[in-house]
């Protein structure tokens, strides 16, 4: 057997045919775009609509992406990228079948922290006309609260303190508008494609109060020069692992150290507001609209919400897969409830969109056997507003909200590090040294106001969730579901 052919530039010509590449000429890439955050869903999601656009049209050529990376593990991903060329290998799979396809559109990698030139020289470039970011809400530095920039957040009080030596992606984005200002050139648009609900408004408040807590004309010349528009993502995406890695060479015969491997599934809803131009993404399926609010709402209370809800209970009850977890009979009829009494009734549809077939859609989607994403991967990533933004809602409203409230539940439960077995359960999380000493105590993780705002304490979650613990330690926690669920 031949050994895997490395995936480069040079080698394209050479791969399997039934492995789609770029057939535009690389040679001619031309920065526009700067993202901030080279995850798995970015190069699923923002680069593959990029390269489909390249494969179209050639003055596509000029929004090449220059990736950027802040966190340490993103050092090996850099390196990984450059030796490949910034070629990168995405497996789209449904339930039946797969296709591979090299991406093309990356044009350079810079892991931030060690090339902190090289990243100013090209946010500065006047090429550079977006400036986009995946970093999870946690790179916001936000106050969980109020949902606006905490000047206290250890990166935010740094980048404060060192201006031309920021860290975070919003000290990164207020320097690099702050030098434009200062050098002439004209302001760039920011494009959040996080999943936070009204991700684009929450990225600008953010840019806005550093720039403020700076000087003030600053913050006002941002707000008239710069864009923050509104987005909605969706496409589920797992973590790459190493036996994926070791798999897809032997399925392709090609050595590609980080394949990125989603669903085929994919939706990208953006406010149309650039103020220096944009590629033609709609071309290739983007959606444009003036307001993308009860898009962005719709895939938030039910892909989102819904995935955090079954992944709690799910890893308690010893499901590592979300599809092995949706294929317990007792989650699956938790899911489709959830979404038809509670957090559906939170959303209107949006305009097109049937909410009945949407909410199928997601259990198909959840189901598929080869996506193979992890319930302890939606358990450490998905931030716990998911629930709570439709638990406010129900709150205000005065409506009861038990299987929100179970699903509370049992991500509190979760806390305690293992599982209705007594397996370890790895708990990662922002407050964890805050969390884990409590979590025994309901009331005392309740309480946490940075966590809950202004439901910490409230209520309407105590007793419904402390009832629901009661329940999991007698029954299990799909055990107490199962009864619920039975009308016992």
């Amino acid at each position: 057997m031949s050994p895997p052919i490395p995936l480069n530039q040079r080698n394209l010509a050479r791969l399997p045919v039934d492995v789609a590449r770029p057939s535009y000429d690389r040679a001619l890439l031309r920065g526009g775009i700067v993202h901030i955050g080279m995850g798995g869903f970015h190069r699923a999601h923002m680069a593959r609509y990029t390269h489909d656009l390249m494969e179209r049209r050639s003055d596509a050529l000029e929004w090449g992406i220059c990736g950027v990376g802040l966190m340490p593990g993103d050092v090996r991903l850099a390196e990984v990228l450059g030796l490949q060329d910034n070629l990168y290998t995405l497996v789209e799979r449904d339930a039946e079948s797969e296709q591979a396809t090299v991406i093309g559109p990356v044009a350079r990698t810079i892991f931030a922290p060690a090339e902190a030139e090289a990243l100013r020289a090209t946010l500065d470039d006047p090429s550079t006309r977006i400036v986009s970011l995946t970093v999870t809400e946690a790179g916001y530095c936000l106050d969980p609260g109020t949902k606006r920039l905490n000047p206290d957040h250890p990166l935010i009080a740094h980048d404060l303190a060192h201006p031309d030596a920021p860290q975070s992606a919003i000290g990164i984005i207020a320097a690099a508008l702050r030098r434009r200002r200062d050098a002439g050139l004209a302001a760039f648009t920011a494009l959040s494609c996080d999943n936070i609900q009204h991700n684009g408004d929450v990225l600008g408040r953010a840019v806005l109060d550093f720039a403020e807590a700076q000087e003030a004309g600053l913050a006002r010349w941002i707000e008239d020069r710069a864009s923050f528009p509104n987005t909605m993502v969706d496409r589920i995406t797992p973590v790459t692992q190493p036996t994926d890695v070791v798999t897809f060479a032997e399925r392709y015969g090609i050595e590609d150290a980080w394949p990125v491997f989603s669903e085929t599934f994919r939706q990208w809803v953006v406010e149309d507001r650039f103020v220096a131009g944009r590629p033609a993404w709609e071309e290739v399926g983007v959606q444009f609209a003036v307001d993308v609010t009860p898009y962005e709402k719709m895939k938030l209370r039910l892909l989102n919400a819904s995935h955090l809800a079954i992944s709690a209970p799910g890893e308690l009850a010893g499901h590592v897969l979300i599809d092995e977890a949706m294929h317990d009979l007792r989650l699956s009829a938790y899911m489709a409830a959830l979404m038809d009494r509670e957090t559906g009734p939170t959303v209107e549809a949006p305009a097109g969109i049937d909410l009945g077939s949407y909410k199928a859609s997601l259990i198909r989607r959840f189901a598929n056997p080869n996506i193979r994403d992890t319930t302890a991967r939606v358990n450490m990533d998905a931030p716990l507003n998911y629930l709570l933004d439709p638990l406010r809602d129900r709150v205000r409203a005065g409506q009861d909200s038990p299987l929100l409230l179970y699903a509370l539940a049992a991500w509190i439960r979760r806390l305690r590090g293992y599982d209705d077995r007594g397996r370890t359960i790895a708990v990662r999380h922002v407050m964890a040294d805050t969390l884990i000493p409590l979590a025994a105590d309901a009331r005392a993780v309740l309480a946490l106001e940075p966590l809950f705002g202004d439901l910490a304490g409230h209520p309407a979650l105590v007793p419904g969730v402390s009832d629901w613990l009661a329940a999991m330690e007698v029954h299990g926690t799909l055990g107490a579901l199962g009864r619920y669920l039975d009308g016992d």
